[in-house]
């Protein structure tokens, strides 16, 4: 699958994979600190963004894809950063092809399986009709009583695209994410090891972890360190000057 990508910067690949139900505009501040070192990839995975639809969706064809980027244009030992969904991908890969990946960070999400909890999330995107939408105000009144944070809504509502001709479209798959939502739940695809360094980030807040998880981290990847910032899941968004040094001081070491 040919995936929408923005590139910045110079020196080695560095590539940034979102999670579920986001897209590369939400590492543009990112990318720009990063690219002071890097040159970096922002990466839309499938039905996300502005890469292709897809009626498949799940953890081995998001590696794949990711797999197929990297030769696609040439990328050879890249850094690869995955929030969430776009973790567990790169995990994947890494277990996969560990001789293709240089290092790894991993933002808010263990090798584990996980219970489904975004229904309220389709829920409320799918009570959205686009077609019929008159502006962002009206989406936002719609999605406020599956969701009450306005902080998830305004995230969420990135997923909104004005079309030309007048009116709204989703540039996210909700057909295809809801109808596969239980693959996002699931553990590993692949077993094995990436020795390699990486770098597990995590929100103090966040209910992704669990005690005993990091030894369920060093099972399969022995070289891992691990950064704990003051956040909920969203740990880029809600700190991302704290999310920057502890990237660069695992990535950059002086």
């Amino acid at each position: 699958m040919n995936l929408y990508f923005r590139e910045s910067g110079r020196g080695n690949a560095l590539i940034i994979l979102h999670g579920l139900f986001g897209s590369s505009d939400n590492w543009f501040t990112l990318a720009k600190t990063f690219s002071q070192h890097f040159k970096v990839f922002l990466v839309d995975q499938r039905n996300h963004g502005q890469s292709p639809h897809s009626e498949e969706f799940n953890y081995k064809l998001l590696a794949d894809d990711l797999q197929e980027f990297l030769v696609m244009h040439a990328i050879v030992d890249p850094v690869i950063i995955g929030h969430s969904m776009g973790g567990k991908a790169a995990m994947n890969l890494a277990v996969k092809k560990p001789d293709i990946i240089n290092k790894l960070i991993v933002v808010d999400i263990v090798p584990k399986p996980y219970p489904i909890h975004h229904d309220h999330i389709l829920d409320g995107l799918e009570a959205i009709d686009p077609e019929t939408l008159s502006s962002r105000s009206e989406a936002d009144q719609i999605l406020s009583p599956f969701i009450p944070e306005p902080d998830v809504r305004q995230f969420l509502l990135k997923n909104l695209s004005r079309k030309s001709d007048g009116g709204f479209e989703w540039k996210v798959n909700l057909k295809a994410i809801d109808n596969n939502i239980e693959e996002m739940g699931v553990g590993m695809h692949y077993s094995g090891k990436f020795e390699k360094p990486s770098l597990f980030i995590k929100g103090a807040r966040s209910n992704y972890y669990s005690d005993g998880d990091e030894e369920i981290i060093k099972s399969i990847f022995p070289g891992a360190t691990f950064s704990t910032l003051d956040t909920g899941h969203w740990v880029q968004a809600e700190n991302p000057v704290e999310f920057a040094n502890a990237v660069l001081k695992f990535l950059i070491k002086k």
